[in-house]
């Protein structure tokens, strides 16, 4: 028996038939305004709440602005934190200005992988985390497109080792067909695409899981919302291009 991972978010255990299999990592590639880091912080939350410990990378917001995003939505980590559950690295500030004083966990160098890896294991290791996000992985390789897959490879290694089930963020521009690097679908065990389509004059949110190793999973594009307490996916529902069909 394969062990999983519930990602928590209402109809998407059921989209990925039980969850996600334990240590996998998994891309969660999308445009802008898709919903990839609700997505992914939700599941670091909903892991919190299940007693599975977590590491949020912020890469591309301060993580001061993580933290009250999340509060948003009910989320609040502080708690977490002061408890030695949860741990927020700063990969955003490089420590330049008041970080140092508050953020435990700074990457200063991020064209240093190394650094980057030793500073995610190091706190990985203190929370004894159990579910990690990086937000957004494009960021380390988006000057050299050619380094993505190995960039891929050496987190994943590193972070399946310490059986960490990890979401990777991937950005992509509107209309891209791709994942987000290339070569990076090969280098990962799942994806999960969420999109947004403009369909009879209305942007609607969607996504797909188009691979997950170690698991069965709908094959089909599912409608999802983005509510006041966060994601809510719509298995029994399908999107096609022009109507959302019920499942019977």
């Amino acid at each position: 028996m394969v062990k999983r991972v519930g990602t928590g978010i209402p109809g998407m255990d059921e989209v990925l038939h039980g969850g996600i299999p334990e240590r996998n990592v998994v891309l969660l590639s999308g445009g802008p305004g898709t919903g990839k880091s609700i997505f992914s912080q939700q599941f670091i939350w909903n892991g919190l709440k299940m007693g599975e410990p977590g590491v949020y990378v912020a890469l591309e917001e301060h993580p001061v602005q993580v933290r009250q995003n999340m509060a948003g939505f009910g989320w609040d980590v502080r708690k977490y934190e002061e408890e030695g559950l949860f741990a927020m690295v700063d990969a955003f500030t490089a420590g330049i200005g008041k970080s140092k004083e508050y953020e435990k966990y700074i990457v200063r160098d991020l064209t240093d992988i190394r650094e980057f890896i030793d500073v995610l294991r190091t706190a990985v290791k203190d929370v004894g985390a159990k579910r990690l996000v990086i937000d957004s992985v494009t960021t380390l390789y988006i000057n050299k497109p050619a380094m993505a897959r190995s960039v891929v490879m050496q987190l994943k290694r590193v972070l399946a080792g310490m059986g960490v089930t990890s979401l990777f963020v991937s950005q992509i521009s509107v209309g891209e067909r791709g994942f987000g690097g290339p070569g990076v679908e090969h280098g990962v065990d799942g994806i999960i695409r969420l999109d947004l389509d403009e369909m009879d004059g209305e942007l609607r949110r969607s996504l797909i899981v188009w691979k997950m190793r170690g698991t069965s999973h709908s094959m089909k594009r599912h409608p999802f919302e983005i509510t006041d307490r966060g994601i809510v996916v719509h298995p029994d529902k399908v999107l096609k291009r022009k109507a959302v069909v019920e499942l019977e």
